[in-house]
């Protein structure tokens, strides 16, 4: 007779592994791991940092680009009494804060004028660089250009536009023996002369050549223009100076 045994529960118990060997290697992280990360690497980070300030120091005392503006220049050299043609003239992109006033923005505005002094390429044009009303720009209220005939023309080859002057008429008395020396007018400047006005250095002959496109085809023929310079006057000094010329003989003196 088979006789059932009673059944008995095993009962497992389940203890702790150890931490494993690869386990205990690794170092916890915690927040002191972290600021001795910073501590060893403090010149480092302190070299970063100065580096970033001093970019942003630049940055903020960069000025800005200055804003670009196109005026007219002159495409090659050219003298006093030049007539300016659209092969002379170029246009050029500049800063706003060296265009002179009075300069132009495109060459259909002074073709045809004409120089009232030399120009060297590069130089930008204004209205006080050509002949006409621009020739008094910045001189006093009331100033007249006034044309004046030298009794020496090749006196005026010692004259520059800008120079002082003082205009001396020189006369004879009636029985023209004695001569008489008078000061028409005191420190004028010297607004335009012929010799300045007549080299042309853009004909097909050539600079140097006295009888060139300059003067002569503002004033006529080159004759017209021997010994004329114009000098910028008070309305008092023109009154002396006009019709001075027919009283004597005009001469100037070069004053400081």
């Amino acid at each position: 007779m088979l006789t059932s045994q009673p059944r008995t529960t095993r009962t497992t118990s389940f203890a702790p592994r150890p931490p494993s060997a690869r386990a205990a290697r690794t170092p916890q992280r915690g927040p002191s791991t972290r600021w001795g990360w910073f501590a060893r690497n403090r010149r480092l980070i302190a070299a970063l940092l100065i580096a970033a300030a001093a970019s942003i120091v630049v940055y903020q005392l960069t000025p800005a680009p200055a804003q670009l503006h196109t005026v007219i220049a002159a495409a090659h050299d050219m003298p006093a009494g030049a007539e300016l043609k659209p092969a002379s003239l170029k246009s050029i992109q500049v800063p706003e804060n060296v265009i002179p006033q009075g300069s132009f923005v495109t060459a259909k505005e002074i073709a045809g004028r004409r120089l009232a002094a030399p120009l060297r390429q590069g130089q930008l044009l204004n209205e006080s660089a050509l002949m006409g009303s621009g020739l008094l720009t910045g001189a006093p209220p009331g100033s007249t250009a006034v044309p004046v005939r030298m009794a020496d023309p090749s006196s005026i080859r010692l004259l520059a536009p800008g120079q002082l002057v003082n205009i001396v008429l020189s006369s004879s008395d009636d029985y023209g023996s004695t001569k008489q020396s008078q000061t028409v007018a005191s420190s004028v400047v010297v607004l335009w002369t012929a010799t300045a006005g007549s080299g042309t250095g853009q004909s097909g002959t050539g600079a140097g050549s006295s009888t060139g496109a300059g003067s002569s085809n503002w004033l006529g023929t080159s004759g017209e223009a021997d010994g004329l310079i114009v000098v910028a006057a008070t309305p008092e000094q023109a009154k002396g100076l006009a019709g001075a010329s027919t009283k004597g003989g005009l001469f100037f003196v070069v004053v400081a």
